[in-house]
């Protein structure tokens, strides 16, 4: 989608990744006092700004993430001690049957009115669109097979710690559970400020990779993806070489202290960590986890789409015509003529999807406007591709491409279109939710 698609998907993956550290901020000014028994408030801001420029912050300002992957399987391990931690000693056995049993909850608090601000917190946790690229950047021998692997096992794994933690924590507090579940825990207790302490070092580690991923947008944008500054007359024009900044630092860890900054003062100032990653997991999930991969499909797949709307409609895909009999053939040109020398070949002529009278339900489900995105995929694709043939004199042989080869079906278009619905769906009824919430707050405190 040119460089309007390339704006769409870089601000949604910089508003998700700064949504999680300031969200990341939060938890260690809520977790890292408790552990060293400290309730003042100003005591606990100068805790969460030391422990973050020396940890976070020196961590945020490595190249690339392949750097990061010591630090990030920690922090996978004391996920997993985490989860475990609050399954074994969340009160939800007792608390379930205070309530009413197990039944009596799930006809009760199932679905409540603000389902889409879990969803935006959900959206947070799991969507991991806005790093992929980066992430698959940083594998060795990067194959289709291996990124299949790769995220189908985090993906996988993430969606049962999810599962255990969310379960194990709402139903051991139910209407009283706050949004860092933890903070539901006796603050005295060693084994919740172990816990704490898990939970910290989880959010030390983290942080660095969504800054990554923000510096990394912030370069896309303001200097054409140029981390190391070859545009700078500082820069000595050397493998490896860094300029650019301000003061003694390059442009690398300019951004970088800049991006702390920028995710600091929230921080100082929010308290509830909801909000944060309800919002932003609205706005940024919503759009680059389920609207950006419906469109891409749609667009990449541009021509097959439209091949799949003229089979709804009942046109074939080209008339073919050897008598002159078709009706809606358009008129003939040079190029429409049988090469010479080929006896089977017949003149083809495609009618125009644009062309034929459309059905109610044609409207009613969207087909204008999908058909609008797969043409506008379509003209983008071919005009790409035939740029990258003419810039390499020849086209790759199609062997390289065999294990990257995947064929567009009805059920998969099917699936695009619901994503960019559901995907509209969830950023305005999470932004919506998450104001009504607000409001009504507002409205009670005074």
């Amino acid at each position: 989608f040119g460089n309007l698609g390339q704006k769409f998907v870089l601000l949604n993956m910089f508003v998700m990744a700064y949504g999680a550290m300031v969200a990341y901020l939060l938890i260690i000014k809520d977790t890292m006092p408790i552990i060293f028994g400290i309730q003042n408030r100003f005591e606990r801001t100068l805790i969460m700004i030391a422990t973050s420029v020396s940890i976070m912050l020196p961590l945020s300002m490595q190249r690339d993430m392949a750097s990061l992957s010591i630090t990030s399987l920690f922090s996978v391990l004391a996920d997993v001690v985490l989860v475990g931690f609050i399954t074994a000693y969340s009160p939800w056995k007792q608390s379930v049957q205070d309530a009413g049993g197990l039944t009596y909850v799930l006809e009760t608090d199932a679905i409540e009115p603000t389902i889409f601000i879990g969803l935006g917190i959900l959206s947070t946790a799991m969507a991991c669109q806005h790093s992929a690229f980066i992430v698959s950047g940083s594998l060795e021998n990067k194959t289709m097979k291996r990124w299949s692997k790769v995220t189908g096992c985090s993906i996988a794994i993430s969606a049962v710690l999810c599962a255990l933690l969310g379960t194990a924590g709402y139903l051991g507090f139910m209407e009283n559970t706050f949004g860092d579940v933890l903070n539901n825990f006796d603050q005295g207790s060693l084994l919740a400020n172990v816990a704490r302490g898990l939970l910290a070092i989880t959010m030390f580690f983290t942080y660095p990779m969504e800054s990554l991923v923000a510096r990394h947008v912030l370069v896309q944008l303001v200097h054409d993806g140029d981390m190391d500054a070859k545009d700078d007359p500082n820069h000595g024009g050397g493998d490896g070489e860094e300029a650019g900044g301000y003061g003694f630092m390059n442009r690398r860890q300019t951004w970088t202290l800049a991006i702390y900054i920028m995710t600091l003062f929230p921080a100082l100032i929010v308290d509830d960590l909801g909000p944060v990653l309800s919002i932003t997991g609205s706005l940024g999930g919503g759009c680059i986890a389920y609207m950006g991969p419906g469109l891409v499909y749609l667009g990449v797949n541009g021509d097959a789409f439209l091949s799949y709307a003229r089979g709804l409609l009942g046109m074939h895909e080209s008339d073919t015509n050897s008598g002159g009999d078709n009706i809606n053939a358009a008129p003939v040109t040079q190029g429409d003529l049988p090469v010479a020398g080929s006896s089977n070949n017949v003149m083809t002529v495609q009618t125009s999807i644009d062309d034929v009278k459309k059905p109610v339900w044609w409207y009613l489900l969207g087909f204008p406007l999908w058909t609008a995105i797969a043409k506008v995929g379509s003209s983008n694709m071919n005009m790409r591709i035939g740029s990258d043939v003419s810039s390499n004199g020849n086209d790759a042989p199609a062997s390289a491409y065999n294990e990257d080869l995947m064929v567009p079906n009805s059920h998969d278009f099917r699936v695009a279109m619901f994503f960019i619905v559901f995907g509209v769906i969830s950023v305005v009824a999470g932004v919506g939710s998450n104001i009504w919430v607000q409001m009504n707050n507002i409205q009670m405190a005074e």
